[in-house]
């Protein structure tokens, strides 16, 4: 393993030491104008974006068309709870996996059951719970990439050596890719048999 190497994959490891779930604490317990929402967003989930600096997490126009389509209730009064900041943060990590109407689809019973329940087990309660595996997943996740890593290490091992660093973390990437590619075919066929 070349110094390029060990320092890219602690570069990735220290990246998913990052991955933070909003704790539902930290949502503000009083309704947020649209303003305050992107910008408790924002805040909060800053350090996921591929271009911190550029990317835009959450945006009016984003917002609006998650209530037309039926993804996030409207309002009231032009303000949002904190079970519509739930529902925004679950949207947040599914958008970049699966389809609006995918989305729909999943969200739909829980946004039809459990939004403004007054019962023990609401939208909270279930937040809490799916997001409850959140430290557990992220270490065998690191536990994962690393071997995935080592195995991408041992690739072309007869390819020109001015090549081979790139033709591994070419493979790295595939691998990680694949592993992307199977998941998001399970979520789909999950999600499908939800209809």
């Amino acid at each position: 393993m070349t110094i390029d190497s060990a320092d890219l994959l602690n570069s990735i490891l220290a990246s998913l030491s990052r991955v933070e779930c909003i704790a539902p604490e930290d949502i503000p317990n009083i309704e947020l104008y649209m303003d305050q929402v992107t910008t408790f967003m924002d805040n909060k989930l800053r350090s996921s974006a591929r271009y911190p600096e550029e990317d835009k997490i959450l945006t009016k126009t984003m917002i609006n068309n998650y209530t037309k389509n039926n993804l996030l209730p409207p309002p009231v009064k032009k303000k949002y709870s904190k079970e519509h900041v739930l529902l925004l943060i679950f949207i947040y990590y599914y958008k970049s996996i699966l389809s609006i109407s995918d989305i729909q689809t999943l969200l739909g019973p829980i946004t039809d059951r459990f939004f403004q329940s007054d019962d023990e087990f609401n939208l909270e309660s279930i937040y809490k719970e799916a997001f409850s595996m959140e430290g557990q997943q992220l270490e065998a996740l690191k536990e994962d990439v690393i071997q995935k890593f080592k195995a991408a290490e041992q690739t072309f091992q007869d390819a020109p050596e001015e090549s081979r660093d790139f033709l591994r973390k070419f493979s790295f990437i595939c691998t990680l890719s694949f592993d992307v590619y199977v998941k998001k075919l399970l979520i789909e066929k999950m999600v499908d048999e939800l209809n």
